[in-house]
């Protein structure tokens, strides 16, 4: 009897051990030629199955064969950083800085020899006047999306900036659709044929995010707006209609009707920090259980997450979950080829990324086996109903087996945004459906306008089959047949999340308005710090001022020795509570630091050095920063 307890217990243990995204979905590496830096800015396949791909450099390579014997030819160079191309009728179709460019090879000889430029757009040289698409509708017109300036906060100072664009090519014209974007770098059709833009955090964009997008409408982002009342624009509103006393978007649909609600918000440093490629699962099954899902890529995390919606009140919303990560490097576009390979193409040069490599060109290639996972997650009156991919085991579902809780995001011309109003939610009741894969959950102090994080904790199917992953985010922009009673309102929901003790923003009244050391602490493009060595005397007097001239958010830790490392995992392990703190652990590892910086701002801290020789690192606990960007302040 003993032993046959300890078999048991063995295989029990091994049912119940953590699935790994390897285990269903796999990896596949292409090497690259030493000569080519093939810094990836768009991609798509041709008739005949070769990858065109362009790279920020401006060139254009098919690649064929991908594989061990991949072979690479040099189809055309000389574009001005491409970041988007398309393939239709044995043309190319590439997206330059200024233009839409149709490549052709008339001759046959391998090489473009006719550059035909399609439609022109305006441009002023501004380094973030970057240029996506094009996306080749059914009828053949082309949708591309244009970035805002940048200057200290988005500037339009030419048309179109931060709009989505249509060329029509019946009459030759190009023509604005919607408006309200800052960065699209990627946007998809879903199997509908709607289109969705991934849109980045930044001013006006609390966090990552994806939002349906048709012809009038505006996203959320005023710079755009500028030109809003020019000829052929069907966006109603206007610049006066945008301000930072709304509190969040939800609050300000209420005022401005024709602000569009994004369909599923990505908190930022949990899933992604600078979403990229939208693309749908067309496989039917071929590439594993999630068919007809949204799948988007991050530029940043060097991952792929995966979007289920549905349709609430005539709007898309619903939820995003953890799908793939472990790329080499950041993933800016996808194509599905056609044995069911989803490739991406990657690159980091400038946009650092976790990977790690320059540039990659990588494969994923379904197993065959099904993971267990959440599904989907839709909404009711009253909660949620949790679908998984396979029959869940009946006494692993209960109440304490899932957590759930809500936040939002402030909506305002700074740059990111906390979490904000953050509340538990008590899961009231978890029923198992009759079809054994669906639980439905009833939550205490449910309301709209708010994103539900939902974690599963004990759930097993019934094979004993742990979750590969435990947690998913509902953006709940309705609830079906109406908000429940005493839903509670978002407008003007704010936090002060800036109050620490460690960071010290006052000089002492006993320094009697002196200092020993001025330090002057800057961040760099490309996810650095520009001093990365810098000295002070044990017990000295120090002002430091931490500058951010670059166009996303940082902060500065100090740590009490070789400490980096330990602060950066801690920190990215936080969760939504990091994002509530701005990243900043609460351990004696930290020593001091700063608030979370906005581009273009400061922050100026007031410490006495460390009494003891020796050196201190100092990172940027943003999720993911602290592997590069990094530094040392040495105590003499």
């Amino acid at each position: 009897m003993r032993s046959l307890s300890l078999l048991l217990t063995f295989l029990c243990t091994c049912a119940l051990a953590a699935q790994q995204e390897s285990d269903y979905y796999a990896i596949e590496s292409i090497s690259i030629p030493e000569e080519i830096e093939l810094e990836v800015g768009g991609m798509d396949f041709m008739a005949d199955g070769r990858l065109a791909i362009c790279t920020r450099r401006g060139e254009v390579w098919l690649a064929g064969d991908l594989g061990d014997k991949t072979t690479w030819e040099l189809f055309a160079r000389g574009l001005h950083e491409p970041l988007g191309l398309a393939a239709k009728d044995g043309a190319i179709y590439v997206s330059q800085r200024a233009e839409v460019t149709k490549l052709e090879d008339t001759n046959g000889d391998g090489r473009a020899d006719v550059f035909e430029t399609v439609y022109e757009l305006p441009l002023t040289g501004n380094y973030h006047e970057y240029h996506y698409g094009p996306l080749i509708m059914p009828n053949g017109s082309m949708m591309s999306t244009l970035n805002v300036g940048w200057e200290g906060s988005g500037v339009s100072k030419v048309p179109w900036r931060g709009w989505m664009m249509r060329y029509d090519p019946t009459d030759k014209k190009l023509k604005p659709w919607a408006a309200g974007l800052r960065s699209p770098a990627g946007f998809g059709t879903n199997i509908e044929g709607d289109i969705f833009v991934a849109e980045n955090q930044g001013d006006w964009i609390g966090s990552g995010r994806i939002t349906h997008l048709a012809e009038g409408d505006f996203a959320g982002h005023a710079a755009s707006l500028k030109w809003a009342d020019q000829p052929g624009s069907k966006v109603s509103v206007r610049m006066d209609d945008i301000n930072d006393d709304y509190g969040t978007m939800y609050a300000a649909k209420k005022k401005v009707p024709g602000l569009k609600l994004p369909a599923v918000w990505f908190p930022h440093g949990i899933l992604g920090i600078s979403t990229a490629a939208v693309i749908a699962d067309r496989t039917e099954g071929a590439f594993g259980p999630f068919a007809s899902h949204l799948l988007v890529s991050d530029q940043g995390q060097s991952k792929i997450m995966r979007v289920a919606m549905e349709k609430v009140d005539g709007e898309y919303q619903g939820a995003v979950f953890p799908f793939r990560e472990g790329y080499k490097s950041g993933l800016l576009r996808m194509n599905f080829d056609k044995n069911n390979v989803l490739w991406s193409g990657q690159t980091a040069r400038g946009w650092y990324a976790t990977g790690g490599e320059l540039f990659a060109l990588e494969g994923l290639k379904w197993t065959g086996k099904t993971p267990f996972e959440m599904y989907t997650i839709s909404a009711t009156k009253e909660g949620f109903e949790v679908e998984f991919t396979m029959p869940v085991n009946p006494v692993t579902v209960k109440s304490s087996s899932f957590e759930v809780q809500n936040f939002t995001y402030k909506y305002h011309h700074n740059y990111g945004s906390p979490v904000i109003d953050l509340e538990e939610n008590k899961v009231t009741s978890a029923t198992l459906l009759p079809d054994g894969k669906t639980v439905r959950l009833v939550l205490n102090g449910y309301r709209p306008g708010y994103i539900y994080e939902v974690r599963v904790k004990g759930a097993r199917a019934t094979d004993g089959t742990n979750l590969v992953h435990d947690f998913g985010y509902y953006t709940l922009n309705a609830i079906p047949g109406g908000a429940a009673a005493g839903a509670a309102d978002v407008e003007g929901a704010m936090a002060d999340t800036d109050a620490a003790p460690k960071r010290p923003t006052t000089m002492p009244a006993d320094w009697n308005g002196k200092v020993d050391e001025e330090i002057l602490l800057e961040t760099a493009h490309g996810m650095k710090y520009k001093q990365t060595y810098l000295t002070v005397k044990t017990g000295s007097k120090v002002r430091l001022t931490f500058r951010n001239p670059d166009d996303m958010q940082h902060n500065f830790v100090l740590t009490s020795g070789k400490k980096g490392t330990l602060v950066g995992e801690a920190a990215g392990k936080m969760g939504l509570k990091g994002i509530a703190k701005a990243h900043i652990p609460d351990m004696d590892a930290v020593l001091v630091h700063s608030k979370l910086v906005e581009p273009e701002e400061e922050d100026i801290l007031y410490f006495k050095a460390p009494s003891k020789p020796g050196i201190y690192e100092f990172v940027c606990t943003v999720p993911g920063h602290y592997l590069m960007m990094r530094g040392v302040l040495q105590v003499e």
